[in-house]
């Protein structure tokens, strides 16, 4: 005998051994349930229009904080630290 056939006869190798035929037959469907959606990849894709203008409003103070490094140090210091603020609002948009 095959291992196969042992396993099959122990019940171990074939359908006999589902404990639960109907959750066994959900799972082989993928879990497509006709009460709940499914969500797909667009259901999380981050709004792009929103992302666009934090980006460019980042951006923007990147620059002004760059541009103030020549006037004060510690003001142009904070400047980049609120744009890095900014670029973690931006990825959460």
């Amino acid at each position: 005998m095959s291992d196969r056939e042992i396993m099959e006869a122990k019940g171990l190798g074939s359908r006999k051994s589902i404990h639960n035929p109907e959750l066994y037959s959900k799972l082989q469907d993928g879990w497509k349930y006709k009460d709940t959606k499914v969500k797909t990849t667009k259901d999380y894709m981050p709004n792009q229009k929103w992302h666009r203008y934090v980006s460019f409003i980042k951006s923007g103070v990147r620059i002004l904080g760059y541009g103030l490094l020549i006037v004060n140090l510690p003001i142009a210091v904070g400047v980049l630290i609120f744009s890095e603020v900014i670029g973690i609002i931006e990825e959460l948009v």
